[in-house]
């Protein structure tokens, strides 16, 4: 197993830095395909980690879209971007991080920094003029990753862009449940689970390298149905609809339930205790 993963992360290492370069000059030049190249790279690194990634539903084809996330691990950026094209949402650390900022900021990711509140104003305004040029960005509202079995709430703060429209109309958002479904062709389950988040104060390096020396594995993403800001009563209530919605698919993938329930629900009032400010 070390002497796959140590090939797994030489490959890894040289198909990044063959691509860095070429993903550089193609966002100096504003070439559309800045907004592909990601998705491609994602999707080999998908395929070089042994990471199967099971779509259920449709992504928006509303451009631009703010698809809504859970967030587990490190991975979830392959996987989601192997997904689908978008750039991220990321805490302002990760700017810093060494080599994984870089990749960050090739990605046109947006930092924020989720401690000041009072920077609030000038992120939405960051995201809006992200969204307005024709950018898709996925969002972590948790503001944290989790153990892959529960959801935290989420903060509404970070659905401020939702309530002002994006190219003369409301923001579509369209929540995403992301899963870790399968290792090594078995159920995860509760015991390991541990393979795949990335919690506490955990490192990243030690983390990635216990990933790497495993089988392979499956991720699962459920597109769930797209709303707009019309259908609720403010933010509140979009962020805490779009947490039910969440909930319920990770709990579908997490029971192994390959076809999940309808999806009709109604959105729900401003007031439930899932969104956070």
């Amino acid at each position: 197993m070390t002497v796959r993963a140590i090939a797994t992360l030489a490959l890894f290492l040289a198909w990044t830095l063959l691509l860095i370069p070429l993903q550089m000059v193609l966002i100096r030049i504003h070439s559309p395909l800045r907004r592909s190249l990601p998705h491609f790279y994602h999707r080999s690194l998908a395929w070089l980690l042994r990471v199967k990634v099971r779509k259920i539903g449709e992504p928006s084809a509303a451009a631009p879209t703010l698809f809504v996330c859970n967030h587990i691990s490190w991975l979830d950026i392959v996987v989601l971007s192997a997904a689908l094209p978008a750039s991220f949402i990321a805490k302002q650390e990760v700017n810093d991080w060494p080599f994984f900022g870089l990749l960050a900021r090739l990605q046109r990711t947006v930092f924020v920094e989720r401690e000041r509140r009072h920077r609030t104003v000038e992120h939405r305004d960051e995201m809006r003029e992200r969204l307005e040029s024709g950018d898709n960005l996925i969002l972590f509202p948790e503001g944290t990753s989790s153990d892959g079995l529960r959801i935290q709430s989420f903060k509404s703060a970070f659905f401020a862009a939702a309530e002002h429209p994006v190219r003369g109309r409301p923001l579509t958002v369209q929540p995403v449940s992301l899963g870790y479904s399968q290792l090594n062709h078995m159920p995860v389950g509760r015991r390991w689970m541990r393979i795949f988040a990335w919690v506490g104060d955990e490192d990243l390096v030690p983390h990635l390298w216990r990933f790497l020396k495993v089988g392979p594995s499956e991720a699962v993403v459920e597109f769930h149905q797209p709303v707009t800001m019309e259908s609720f009563a403010s933010r509140k209530g979009m962020a805490a609809w779009c947490h039910q919605r969440v909930l319920e698919g990770l709990s579908d993938i997490n029971a192994g339930r390959a076809t999940p329930g309808p999806r009709t629900p109604a959105p729900v009032s401003h007031t439930t205790a899932a969104a956070a400010d």
